[in-house]
């Protein structure tokens, strides 16, 4: 058996509401006798809100009551709290109903301790989805302002391996991006400077193919004006020749 989420507050609502044994306490919430005794003395936990871990669905009532007939009986949890460590190794999403409220307060400490991990990773973790760490992250959650950070591996939301694992794949793929955008700006660079090479190109052959013309145009004038420079000149000739008939 594991220990309840929160199993000092659990045990403070156990000793104030129930009569049970300091020793059927204490088993259950994994915590030692004197621990417990202390707890009903007063010495420790004073400042501790006890939780109930009926409503949590950690045991029932029947339970409860059970153990309270029968002094060397021990509270059993209910079949989703029992045993919530293993199920979670062997199909990693079986949450108890604890757990499950505590998700806000794991995602946000993720954000506060470990802004590196994505959101992506965040929901493998966590079992949430990106619209709710959206809201956590801008803090438009409906219960923002009762969330604390809670470690997600202190609430068997998740292991260190795990946790670790995540924030390796969100720094591949942060480098991954730079590494794209990189190559992006450079591509984009090498196109602005093959642009302003062509750019700079069409006005010479422009420039030519205008001084082509130019220098034809000449020739062509520079003939016409010998074309009629010989007429001139055979002109005078040919009026005299007529005159001399």
């Amino acid at each position: 058996m594991t220990a309840p989420l929160m199993p000092k507050a659990t045990a403070v609502w156990l000793v104030e509401n129930t009569t049970l044994t300091f020793q059927q306490i204490a088993d259950f919430c994994e915590l030692h006798e004197l621990e417990i005794q202390a707890i009903a003395d007063g010495d420790i936990a004073y400042n501790i809100m006890g939780v109930s871990p009926i409503t949590n669905g950690q045991l029932t009532l029947e339970e409860i009551q059970r153990c309270e007939a029968d002094e060397k009986a021990r509270l059993v949890a209910t079949p989703l709290e029992k045993n919530v460590k293993e199920r979670n190794a062997k199909a990693k999403k079986v949450l108890s109903p604890t757990q499950r409220a505590e998700k806000p307060n794991a995602i946000l400490w993720i954000l506060k301790n470990c802004p590196e991990v994505i959101d992506s990773q965040i929901c493998k973790l966590i079992g949430t989805t990106k619209p709710t760490i959206a809201s956590i992250r801008e803090g438009s959650h409906s219960n923002m302002a009762n969330l604390r950070p809670i470690n997600p591996m202190a609430v068997g939301l998740c292991s260190e391996k795990e946790l670790e694992k995540a924030m390796l794949i969100s720094q591949q793929q942060a480098e991954l991006k730079e590494n794209k955008s990189k190559k992006k700006s450079k591509k984009r660079a090498a196109s602005k400077g093959d642009d302003v090479a062509k750019k700079r190109g069409r006005p010479k052959k422009e420039t030519a193919e205008k001084e082509k013309k130019s220098s034809k145009a000449k020739k062509e004038s520079k003939a016409k004006a010998a074309k009629k420079a010989t007429k001139a000149k055979k002109a005078p000739k040919a009026k005299a020749a007529k005159k001399a008939e």
